[in-house]
């Protein structure tokens, strides 16, 4: 079934867009020497980003460019969430939820359409994360700050990359589309939320060099301790009980040949 694409109703589409647009303008606010332009194109960036990469890698048309409610919906939401940012952020729970919902969405319509034309199964796992997760890329590029996938967090593009991975395995076993594609919203909406909860999050690679460290100063310590105390204790492999009387004559010839006897005097 990867001829397939899902396909949702275009007012969730539009509303996926729009929480997105919210949470980037709502986070743009918070930046100084940003006016309401630029608040409003973060914003908006960030609703529509994720879908715009996913159709420039697949070499087809965005959808932001091929229906008029797509921009207008990604700047209202992005002036609401720029005006309203007290009152929003006391609804913040409800938007974090909404999110998760929404990349779960992006992922599922990337890989399925992705896959439907005709991409691998790896690429399809690719271009369903970036959709999911390029809003907020393009939005921390844009804000020249770092870019907080690739940071230590809850986790985000992970919680897209489980669903999709899922959505695909479901499709293998010829599971329908949008079965499939409803078990991949639940499933990264559940991972997003559940990492934002119990804040789940990759190791930082700066604590596994620390725990290399650590390793490597606790050998040293206990290296130095037997050099001042002399306990060094080496490794030593017995002989067997059967290579005695070979390595006892061994030796002996040995002993032997390096001591040979001396010459009789002569009378």
């Amino acid at each position: 079934m990867f001829d397939e694409t899902f396909r949702i109703p275009l007012y969730a589409d539009l509303a996926a867009v729009g929480v997105g647009s919210l949470q980037g303008a709502l986070f743009a606010a918070g930046f100084k020497r940003l006016d309401l332009l630029g608040v409003a194109i973060i914003g908006i960036f960030s609703g529509v980003g994720g879908g715009f990469l996913r159709d420039v890698f697949l070499g087809t048309t965005p959808a932001a460019f091929a229906d008029n409610w797509y921009l207008i919906v990604a700047t209202g939401a992005a002036f609401i969430g720029m005006l309203l940012q007290r009152l929003l952020e006391k609804v913040d729970p409800v938007i974090t939820v909404l999110d998760a919902i929404s990349i779960g969405m992006f992922g599922a319509i990337g890989a399925t359409k992705a896959l439907a034309l005709g991409m691998p199964v790896v690429p399809a796992l690719f271009i369903g994360t970036v959709s999911a997760v390029g809003g907020g890329v393009l939005r921390d590029l844009m804000l020249n700050i770092p870019i907080a996938l690739m940071h230590v967090g809850s986790l985000y593009a992970v919680a897209s990359l489980v669903g999709v991975t899922v959505l695909i395995g479901l499709l293998a076993l010829d599971v329908a589309v949008i079965p499939a594609s409803i078990v991949c919203v639940v499933v990264t909406a559940l991972v997003r939320l559940l990492a934002v909860r119990f804040g789940w999050s990759l190791p930082e690679q700066r604590a596994l060099s620390r725990i290399r460290l650590r390793r490597q100063r606790q050998v040293e310590q206990a290296i130095e301790e037997a050099l001042h105390t002399g306990t060094i204790t080496l490794p030593i492999t017995l002989p067997q009980p059967g290579d005695i009387g070979e390595h006892g004559r061994h030796s002996d010839t040995q002993d032997r040949r390096a001591d040979p006897e001396p010459p009789p005097e002569r009378g």
